[in-house]
């Protein structure tokens, strides 16, 4: 039986029975003529080497609302630039490609850091961040969507279900946050059924139920890397550029709207793609890099909220997490079970032992310096700090496509 029971404090939008694509879509291009859709794409070069983007490129190929698409591309030469703008040519609306390592951008961020900002480092945090200027500057697009390009099990219905909620005014929705079923012959997921879950319940226990930890644990998936937002939250939004980039969204999302005006929908039956590994002995790689980031995050947001960590409280925190987490596995083996799923305890156990380490890391690294999680500027500040900034980065991406 389909699953439509409503929990939290946002609004959930199931999947119920067999809907038809066709029909949503049909709808997507009517709202869209007044509620115009971005798609901003932040990608490796690499991932045009595997095998994901191929059927990405198809799908989007299809799509008949999407009226820009702002491909974020890093890591790649001016050659490899070339070339992936041959490999986006099949799809039919306009699509502009920006060159994260090409001289006008580069030059771009050089002239942020010179006014006193800073844009961060190379990540994704950044390349969406970019994307979503341009989407400004271009000033076409009312509503944005963006999806990480290593999906290999993508199919446009994931993008019309992600679209729907923001696109139709009618819904009154500014974000939407994408989830879905991290499932092969194994449950995949660690991250967020191992370390964000059972962590902000062990913050609910010790801080009380705070209403930013009840808006966190109300999302199915909060480190997925598919939402749609409203153009003007692009603009006032700060997001971290390392691995908090998710979470720190998501503390952005709470900070600036009504969580009546946030909701999640189930946008795929089955979602694959790249696996990160654990790293266990190394902080800055994989998942503990990852943990790091996530966790220093929640704390930096918890803090400005008037929480108060002391070290009683994260020696505290430390002890009742690995105890929820301990429990949540026993959970899951549950769960594996009666699906005959594949489930090996001894490396779930190994991961929440890795993550009980990095909340340690985090907390030494967060007390050490409250402020240290990294935070872009907005695009309201950038655009004040620098008069002209949306004309400069539209240039830039004009006249790489051009070439």
């Amino acid at each position: 039986m389909a699953d439509f029971y409503q929990t939290g404090l946002i609004t959930t939008l199931h999947k119920l029975g067999k809907p038809s694509l066709e029909k949503l879509e049909s709808e997507l291009v009517e709202h869209a003529r007044s509620r115009p859709v971005a798609l901003v794409l932040p990608a490796l070069h690499s991932e045009f080497e595997g095998k994901a983007m191929p059927k990405i490129v198809e799908e989007l190929a299809k799509v008949r609302y999407v009226k820009e698409i702002v491909l974020i591309l890093g890591k790649a030469s001016d050659k490899q630039f070339e070339q992936v703008r041959k490999f986006m040519s099949p799809i039919p609306y306009e699509v502009k490609i920006i060159h994260n390592e090409g001289k006008r951008i580069q030059a771009l961020y050089d002239t942020i850091r010179r006014n006193g900002l800073d844009p961060g480092a190379d990540g994704k945090g950044r390349s969406a961040w970019l994307g979503y200027g341009y989407v400004i500057a271009n000033e076409k697009s009312h509503v944005i969507a963006l999806h990480d390009c290593d999906i290999l099990t993508y199919n446009r219905e994931m993008l019309a279900r992600l679209c729907y909620p923001v696109v139709n005014a009618n819904l009154d929705y500014v974000f939407c946050k994408g989830y879905y079923s991290r499932v092969t012959d194994r449950m995949h997921g660690r991250v967020t059924r191992l370390l964000v879950t059972p962590l902000v319940r062990a913050l609910e226990k010790l801080v009380g139920g705070h209403a930013f930890l009840q808006f966190l644990d109300s999302f199915r998936y909060p480190l997925a890397g598919e939402f749609c937002m409203i153009t003007d939250m692009a603009r006032v939004n700060r997001i971290p550029w390392d691995w908090g980039l998710e979470v720190g969204m998501l503390a952005e999302v709470y900070r600036n709207y009504s969580p009546r005006r946030v909701c999640q929908v189930d946008i795929a039956e089955t979602y694959e793609h790249k696996h990160q590994a654990l790293s266990a002995e190394d902080p800055e790689k994989g998942l503990m890099k990852m943990t790091v980031d996530i966790c220093k995050s929640i704390f930096r947001t918890l803090s400005s909220e008037g929480v108060v960590f002391s070290a009683g409280l994260l020696r505290s925190l430390e002890v009742t997490y690995l105890r929820l987490a301990e429990d949540t596995i026993m959970k899951y083996e549950a769960t594996a079970a009666i699906n005959g799923l594949e489930f090996d305890r001894h490396q779930e156990a190994k991961a929440v032992d890795a993550f009980t380490r990095g909340i340690h890391m985090a907390a030494a690294a967060f007390t050490e310096n409250p402020l240290g999680t990294p935070l872009i500027p907005n695009w309201n500040r950038v655009g004040s700090a620098i008069p002209g900034v949306f004309e400069m980065l539209k240039k830039a991406v004009d006249e790489d496509n051009r070439v």
